[in-house]
Formats: C-alpha cells, sequence, structure tokens
C-alpha cells in the first residue's frame, strides 16, 4: 500500500484511544479498520467479551517503527500524536525493534491508561466532519457531554449504547459544570481529586442500592425513565445499572463538595461528643445537613444508620485523626482511602453478574427477592475488582513483577474471602426466603447434603 502524508489527514482527539484513530484513518481512506490494520505485524490477537465479540476498549501498543507508519498515514507529527494519545508510548517496553517492521500488540484499554469512553459523536463531527464511533480515555467524573447533553458510557462493557440523552436532565448538565470547581477545592485540600471523586461516589452508590426501599424517593426513579427514553419499566434491572452513574451525578459531587467542607467535618466532630466520646445518634448533624445538600432532608436518619459503608468509614477517620487516635488494625486513617469492597462497582461487572444471573437456572424473581441487595452488590464488587486486577497483572511485562504480584494476588485472595461469605450468606438468605434447598444446590454447584451441612455449620458457629 502506498502512502501519501497529509493526502487524508486525520488528526487525533484528545485522549483517544489509538486504535479509535485508526479505525478513523481507515474510514477516511474507504476501508475497513481490519483491513487497515493488517499494515502492522500483530503479536495476538484482539480481546473479546465472554460471551464473542469485540471488545470497544480494546487497544493498540505499537513500536516505534508502528508508530512512524501510523504518523504516515493519518499526516500528523509523532510529537502530536504523543500529546493527544495516552497510550502512544506504552509499547517501548514491550515491543522492542525488529528489524524495522511495524509491529502492533493488543490490551485492554482500562488496564493501560484508565478509564474508557465512548466519544460524543456530534461533537467527533464538529471537530473532524464525519460522525462516527470513537473511544477515549475519559474520568468518570468527565462523562457529560454540557454542549450536546449527553452522558457518554463506558466503553468496556458488552452493550450497544454508547450515551444517554441528558436533554430532559438540566441538573446533570449543572453538576458536571460544578464538578471543576469541586476538584480545585481538593487540590486545595491537598486530596488528588479523583479521590474524592470515588468516595463520593461509593457513598451514592451504596444509597442508590437502598434507594428500592425508600418511599420517599422520586428524583431518581424521575431520572432512571427520562435516560431510559421515557419508561424503564420494562427492562428495570439493566436500565438501573446502565443509567446508575448520569442519574446520581448531581448527588455524587454535592457529597464530593460536602466531604471537603471543614465546616461539615467540624459536625461530625461535634457529633461524636467532641471531647466526651459517644456513640453518633442517627439525628446527627452531619447526616442531616448532607441529607439536606442532596435535596433529601429525610435522609439523615438513613445515612446515619449505614454502618459499615463508606461514609461511616469516612466519619470514623475524621474523628481519630481529631483524636489523635489510631485506626483498626490494617486501617488507615487517611479519610480519603477507599476499602476495596466499598468501592462502586461498574457497570461491565454488573452487567456481567446481571448477564449470569439470568442464565443460571432457576434464576427469576424469587431469586432478586431472597436475596439482599447488599448482599448483591459485594459480589458484584468483589468479581469486578477482581477481574480488573487480574487485566492489571496480564499487562505487566517487565518491571518489578514480583512486587506487584504480590499486591495483586493479596487483593484477590481477599476479595476471595468477600465472595466465599457473601455466596453462603446469600444462599442461606434464599432459603429463608423460600427458595428449596435442592434449586439453591443447583445454582451453586453443589450436592444439596453438602450444602446443607456447610449452612448447618456455618449456622451453629454464628450461634455460639
Amino acid at each position: 500500500m502506498t502512502h501519501h502524508p497529509g493526502l487524508l489527514r486525520t488528526a487525533p482527539l484528545q485522549g483517544e484511544m489509538t486504535s479509535s484513530l485508526i479505525g478513523r484513518i481507515a474510514s477516511r481512506y474507504g476501508m475497513q479498520a481490519k483491513v487497515l490494520r493488517a499494515c502492522w505485524k500483530w503479536r495476538n490477537y484482539p480481546p473479546g467479551h465472554e460471551g464473542g465479540g469485540a471488545r470497544a476498549d480494546a487497544e493498540v501498543l505499537l513500536n516505534a517503527a508502528g508508530r512512524r507508519l501510523l504518523a504516515d498515514m493519518c499526516g500528523v507529527e509523532e510529537e502530536v500524536l504523543a500529546q493527544a494519545l495516552p497510550s502512544w508510548a506504552e509499547g517501548d517496553a514491550k515491543l522492542p525493534a525488529e528489524d524495522g517492521d511495524p509491529v502492533g500488540l493488543w490490551r485492554i484499554g482500562g488496564a493501560l491508561a484508565g478509564p474508557v469512553a465512548f466519544g460524543c459523536r456530534l461533537c467527533t463531527a464538529r471537530r473532524t466532519g464525519t460522525a462516527v464511533r470513537t473511544m477515549r480515555y475519559t474520568p468518570r467524573w468527565e462523562r457529560a457531554c454540557v454542549r450536546h447533553g449527553r452522558w457518554l458510557l463506558d466503553a468496556d462493557a458488552n452493550q450497544p449504547l454508547e450515551h444517554l440523552d441528558l436533554r430532559g436532565l438540566p441538573e446533570v448538565v449543572a453538576a458536571q459544570r460544578r464538578w471543576a470547581a469541586v476538584a480545585r477545592r481538593a487540590v486545595r485540600a491537598g486530596v488528588e481529586p479523583e479521590r474524592v471523586f470515588a468516595l463520593a461516589q461509593a457513598v451514592v452508590a451504596r444509597w442508590w442500592l437502598q434507594a428500592y426501599g425508600w418511599e420517599r424517593e422520586t428524583i431518581w426513579p424521575r431520572r432512571l425513565h427520562l435516560v431510559a427514553g421515557g419508561d424503564a419499566g420494562g427492562d428495570l434491572e439493566r436500565w438501573r445499572i446502565v443509567g446508575r452513574d448520569a442519574v446520581v451525578f448531581p448527588e455524587v459531587v454535592a457529597v464530593a463538595e460536602t466531604l471537603l467542607d471543614p465546616a461539615m467535618a467540624e459536625l461530625v466532630w461535634v457529633d461524636s461528643g467532641a471531647g466526651r466520646p459517644r456513640a453518633l445518634p442517627m439525628d446527627g448533624l452531619f447526616c442531616r445537613g448532607l441529607g439536606e445538600r442532596v435535596g433529601r432532608p429525610w435522609l439523615g436518619p438513613l445515612a446515619a444508620a449505614d454502618h459499615g459503608g463508606p461514609l461511616l468509614a469516612w466519619m470514623g477517620s475524621v474523628i481519630r485523626l481529631r483524636r489523635g487516635a489510631s485506626g483498626p488494625p490494617g486501617y488507615d486513617n487517611d479519610p480519603w482511602w477507599l476499602r476495596q469492597e466499598h468501592q462502586a462497582a461498574t457497570m461491565a461487572g454488573q452487567l456481567r453478574v446481571l448477564g449470569k444471573e439470568k442464565k443460571a437456572p432457576g434464576s427469576g424473581t424469587m431469586w432478586r427477592a431472597a436475596v439482599p441487595a447488599e448482599q448483591r452488590r459485594l459480589i458484584t464488587s468483589t468479581i469486578d475488582s477482581a477481574e480488573e486486577q487480574l487485566l492489571q497483572l496480564r499487562g505487566v511485562q517487565t518491571g518489578p513483577t514480583a512486587d506487584v504480584a504480590r499486591r495483586l494476588l493479596r487483593g484477590l485472595g481477599h476479595s476471595a474471602g468477600l465472595i466465599g461469605n457473601a455466596w453462603k450468606r446469600t444462599a442461606v438468605a434464599a432459603v429463608n426466603g423460600g427458595v428449596p434447598l435442592e434449586e439453591v444446590a443447583r445454582w451453586v454447584d453443589l450436592p444439596v447434603e453438602v450444602l446443607r451441612k456447610m449452612l448447618t455449620a456455618d449456622r451453629q458457629e454464628d450461634d455460639r
């Protein structure tokens, strides 16, 4: 194939995946992306989803010769590409030069340079003149396209939507504008904005799961129906997963603002008794004020009663720091430290679990009624966290692999323990909810007698 630098110039988008740029170049040349990719020698195959199908977040790493070839094709200097494409230099350590041949290597984008989202096609058309699909490395706090009123979805999930329509939800767009000020406040406080966002999202994602039982909650159902095109009732479980991040974003920003406010931290100290320690009250000033800030004055007691969650963990750290006390063994006093089991499950992880639930024998309304939402969240979160860590471990080719492997395996071991405990509690809940023991045994792939002995042993331990 003969290349003419600059003949069909294709400029990169800021934060774009290299694979996305290759796809746009192919479109400019009037060919399929896989035909253009034949110009490189590939070390492996594109990663796919469990059930088949290519991953939209499949990324390519190129050696020096491969990058020169790409720059030649798009008619853009390598220095420009290096500034725009986050994965541009990642191939150096993994793809040494081989007689000048252009070589490529497939990886999963999320394991390289952070979360991957679909780009806004209208923004792409405005910038390039063509409304084609693009993928960009985009943090989860920058997902609302303010110009076109769209929420850009994760590209790592096996689902067909690229965005959700926000035109009926001006509060979500307003929250996106407000986030910049929150991030600046975090920096002034000496905290990375991503840590503040992760904690606030974990707090609100936990509320999202509990909101099934909140009779006074009317805001989120209205938003969810709007992003679902008017009615989410036909596939509520799926829409609660796909629409969650967009629907709760205003509350996430409000919680982040609250946690960064020194005056609110002072209320936590007052609620704890200050110099005279006491148990945090159900009607404490902090949780009451937090409920008002998220537009739900009735939420305070519910938030205060959520023991073991990320919000109470943050409050405990604030109190211990004021008292100069150390935390429990194995825990940090850093208020922004988010425990693994508290991390909000991603859309991809939740959809995988939902898909497995639907395929499992007997999975239906009885299963959903018998299993508490919190236990389902724990299973989803730990599985998703373990899979993300495995992706990172696969990407380790050089460097201190022993240290990285040790850290990740410890995390995976912790996740395995959580899952083990969670499935036992879930099995007990299912049996107590009226599901026959034989059916539960089929779900967990165990003989009935073995499951009965395990549940009996656990019950005896609990009674001690």
